[in-house]
């Protein structure tokens, strides 16, 4: 009889896990029909007027399609569309990768001065017109954003290597850095031309208008070789939530998971700072809404949150379209606009239940 009720319990134990297993894969099912719905949304949008048919007969390349259509379509629409479906899932993967080695629900990928320093990179190039002398000229101002945040990583990584690499010690780093580079670029400003300082103002803004194909299939690439390293390090993320303690005792090196987990979530938001500029908000707010929906299971949490962050990315550029009939705003504006009220939600939830 015991045996029976015992193996009865663990039939229903199981039975529930397979109804939330199927309810998570649902979920991001449906993010991903939804991020597919928006991208629709976003190619549809712009001051051109295209319809849904004069779309589809761009993209499927039919000649009844004035020229026009085609360019409009194949060089601006398509790159930014997707583009900022790049961005916004390579910004919210690498959002969720920090929050969970920093043990931090509000930590994101400018956290711990990434963005900073690709800002710093950029101004070099901008306003100096400086930058490494193998980079061509058009590749001036990625190439050197990409170039310090990534070198920002290393830093960071080699100065919290006494501490043990823990999170505390990672924190107050990253902090030093984002107020180092910001000093920095003040700096820079100051002695900036009136003309230079306003396109280093714009870059900073966050802008898809400058997508290229070349830039397009330089942040998947990067995105498409992280992901898969990202998901295999799930079960130790998912173990690391529980506790650094518990992590170490079922045999995990942390301080080794924490050190690939930074290079990893580092090299996403420092490819995507370096193509469109700095855009905040969508690499803190996409793990929260995935975590809400699939909660903290890694195998879904990572891949929810890279959806998420791609739909908030593809409606916030819709949405630049349309506030302001005609023109085109710069999607970061989009995303603090959105972003910063949310933030404020956040950080009063946490105060509650600290």
């Amino acid at each position: 009889m015991r045996v029976r009720k015992a193996g009865g319990a663990a039939g229903a134990v199981l039975a529930v896990h397979g109804a939330a297993q199927r309810r998570r894969l649902l979920l991001i099912a449906l993010l991903s029909a939804f991020t597919l719905i928006s991208v629709v949304a976003d190619l549809v949008t712009g001051p051109a007027g295209l319809d849904p048919g004069q779309l589809w007969g761009a993209l499927a390349g039919d000649p009844q399609v004035p020229r026009a259509s085609h360019v409009i379509v194949w060089e601006i629409r398509l790159p930014m569309a997707l583009m900022a479906v790049a961005v916004g899932a390579a910004l919210a993967l690498a959002g969720a990768e920090m929050q969970a080695i920093l043990d931090n629900p509000l930590a994101s990928p400018f956290t711990l001065g990434v963005s900073s320093a690709a800002s710093f990179g950029a101004a070099l190039a901008i306003v100096l017109g400086l930058g490494l002398p193998f980079v061509p000229a058009e590749l001036l101002v990625t190439g050197n954003a990409f170039v310090f945040a990534f070198g920002a990583t290393l830093l960071l990584q080699y100065l919290a290597r006494d501490g043990g690499g823990r999170s505390a010690t990672l924190v107050l780093y990253g902090i030093a850095l984002v107020f180092t580079f910001n000093a920095l670029i003040a700096f820079i400003q100051f002695v900036a031309s009136a003309e230079a300082l306003q396109r280093f103002v714009f870059w900073g803004m966050g802008n898809l208008a400058a997508a290229t194909w070349p830039s397009v299939a330089m942040l998947a690439a990067v995105l498409a070789v992280v992901l898969p390293f990202s998901l295999a390090a799930a079960w130790d993320l998912t173990a690391l939530r529980f506790g650094e303690d518990r992590a170490r005792s079922y045999g995990i090196d942390t301080a080794r998971l924490r050190f690939l987990s930074l290079l990893r979530a580092s090299l996403l938001a420092a490819t995507a700072v370096a193509v469109v500029g700095a855009i905040g908000f969508v690499g803190l707010v996409g793990p929260h809404v995935a975590r809400l929906l699939v909660g903290e299971d890694h195998r879904f949490f990572l891949p929810a949150s890279a959806l998420t962050g791609a739909l908030i990315m593809s409606l916030a550029s819709t949405a630049s379209k349309l506030v302001i009939p005609g023109l085109t705003l710069p999607v970061g504006i989009v995303t603090s606009i959105v972003g910063l009220p949310l933030f404020f939600i956040l950080i009063h939830r946490r105060a509650r239940r600290g």
